[in-house]
């Protein structure tokens, strides 16, 4: 007789094998925030790498080209969309435009959770993005959009591979909403560092991944305190995998006083969330 195996042993299993294995990166989208952390780059270089995938490279000119970024003018090719927004945006644009293809599961409970999660993702990311902007930091904040996008990619991680297990039928437990809540609560953080540490991503953003639910974390990291203030703004307002609790006062986190925002601010930023649906993916 054949006794199944505990579902958490399931789940460590899967995650002591090779990390990079998880469906949940574009290889181009990584190798383009590689090559940019290592700033010894050509525009040519980064032309080069997303024209490796002529499907990424058409979704980034639709994300250049939502509401969420377009100028006056349409950009028709990759070398516009860099020299008008930058290099870095345009890494931004390719790991957004790939990621979003990660964030399904023909499971419904799966999937509707995963659609959630990426809502939650690009809502913190777009707040990150806007806190860096207002508290003063301009120069962080495309970092800061992506740290606010991967720093559930520990999350995403986890539902891959329950997902995974469910597929394989190698457990008959009923994945509810709540056990899917207390094994992600219990183990994204570290699932996340570990993930990105991984793919070799720049230590910022590995940190971003391990502490932004930390008691106790580095309060002069503006890219880490910008992502957990955007983070605990979307908590209140619902934009994540958790009904919106209306009792969380952002004004009082030690996050809005390290960054200096006033309340007129922090109501922005709940504006700001609130609309973060300009950036079209399909």
């Amino acid at each position: 007789m054949t006794t199944e195996k505990p579902l958490v042993r399931l789940i460590q299993e899967r995650l002591e094998g090779n990390l990079q294995e998880l469906p949940v990166f574009h290889t181009v989208a990584v190798k383009l925030q590689q090559l940019l952390s290592s700033r010894s780059f050509e525009i040519d270089d980064v032309i080069e790498l997303i024209s490796e995938d002529q499907s990424l490279s058409g979704r980034v000119l639709k994300v250049a080209n939502s509401s969420y970024y377009a100028g006056l003018n349409k950009i028709a090719t990759i070398k516009d969309a860099i020299i008008r927004l930058g290099a870095q945006e345009i890494a931004n644009m390719a790991m957004l435009a790939s990621q979003f293809e990660f964030y399904n599961s023909p499971n419904e409970t799966l999937n509707r959770l995963m659609q959630g999660l990426w809502g939650h993702a690009l809502a913190c990311a777009v707040g990150a993005k806007w806190l860096t902007r207002k508290a003063g930091y301009p120069g962080m904040a495309s970092e800061a959009f992506m740290g606010g996008l991967m720093h559930d990619i520990g999350s995403l991680a986890l539902l891959k591979v329950l997902d995974d297990i469910q597929k394989s039928k190698e457990s008959s437990v009923l994945f509810s909403d709540q056990l899917i809540s207390e094994i992600i609560e219990a183990m994204h953080e570290e699932v996340g560092f570990n993930l990105m540490k991984a793919w070799n991503f720049p230590d910022f953003y590995c940190d971003i991944a391990k502490n932004h639910h930390a008691a106790e974390f580095d309060q002069s990291n503006i890219l880490l305190v910008s992502v957990r203030l955007s983070n605990l703004a979307c908590k209140k307002l619902g934009r994540s995998l958790y009904p919106a609790d209306p009792n969380i006062s952002i004004f009082s986190a030690p996050e809005a006083h390290f960054l200096g925002l006033k309340e007129i601010a922090l109501a922005e930023l709940e504006i700001i969330i609130e609309d973060a649906d300009g950036i079209s993916m399909t």
